[in-house]
């Protein structure tokens, strides 16, 4: 076992104290392979947190470019970036907050094509997206190679998150089609544009995205796990609802009809 150098120990101090983390728990850490998706108002928070805390290797696919607008709630980014590919600045910014992680950036938009070969060599996904189309695409391509995703979306002053382990040994976990069934048709719901967001409920959300990550990593806690956790922003309040697992979840019940990834129309209703 390699020993930690005089820097990791300064760097990884305070989270190496906790009785939960140690010397092997920060191994834990430093092995892990966490894939994010998107690097906006969600994974912001989310990457920046675990690039810190010393994860060993982040994904972060993302095929925007960095626009003013975005700078109000997308920390990764500043006014330098503008014009830049979000991904690509990502990386900038999370080797600057810790060399020592790998930060790999997919300049790509996820299709039923591509994800399972961005996703492979990942232990856990981060959806930060904001887009129906892509959440039930992401929650598919977890099931079918049995990831575990940590699921984050905000609307307006209201914050969600949830952990789909529908592959978890009890065989009780739902995932997300459990949860909300199938995408809402185009045009239904209200644009990214128009739903308005406060970049502080996009930091609440992310950050506890990037926790239940560790947690995960480091097998501590109790998960989210058939629990969706609902913020309110303006009661300051949170509660979390039981999510039953669907017999008849098309995905991952007892009959499943979806055996393969396919492409939804985009409609929007989540903002990042």
């Amino acid at each position: 076992m390699i020993p930690f150098t005089e820097t990791q120990l300064q760097r990884y101090s305070r989270q190496m104290l906790l009785p939960d983390v140690g010397g092997k728990g920060q191994r834990k850490i430093a092995s892990a392979r966490v894939f994010l998706v998107g690097a906006g108002g969600l994974g912001s928070p989310a990457a920046l947190y675990l690039a810190a805390a010393g994860v060993g290797t982040l994904g972060i696919a993302d095929d925007d470019i960095v626009d003013l607008s975005n700078l109000q709630r997308q920390i990764l980014h500043d006014t330098s970036r503008l014009s830049h590919s979000k991904a690509q600045s990502a990386c900038e910014t999370l080797k600057r907050v810790n060399p020592e992680v790998e930060v790999i950036p997919y300049v790509e938009r996820l299709t039923a094509e591509n994800i399972g070969r961005l996703i492979e060599n990942y232990e856990m996904i981060l959806d930060g997206s904001d887009n129906f189309a892509t959440r039930f695409l992401i929650n598919d391509a977890a099931y079918f190679q049995k990831k575990t995703l940590i699921s984050g979306s905000i609307f307006r002053f209201e914050g969600q998150l949830t952990t789909l382990k529908p592959h978890d040994r009890d065989g009780t976990k739902p995932c997300y089609r459990c949860l909300y069934g199938e995408p809402p048709p185009a045009g239904m719901a209200p644009s990214c544009q128009e739903a308005g967001v406060l970049g502080v409920l996009a930091g609440t959300i992310g950050t506890l995205q990037a926790m239940e990550a560790l947690k995960e990593i480091l097998g501590i806690g109790k998960s989210l796990a058939g629990r969706l956790m609902i913020y309110d922003a303006l009661e300051m309040t949170f509660r979390s609802v039981k999510i039953p697992k669907n017999p008849d979840c098309p995905l991952c019940g007892s009959h499943p009809t979806i055996l393969a990834l396919h492409d939804h129309a985009v409609s929007c209703a989540l903002t990042s």
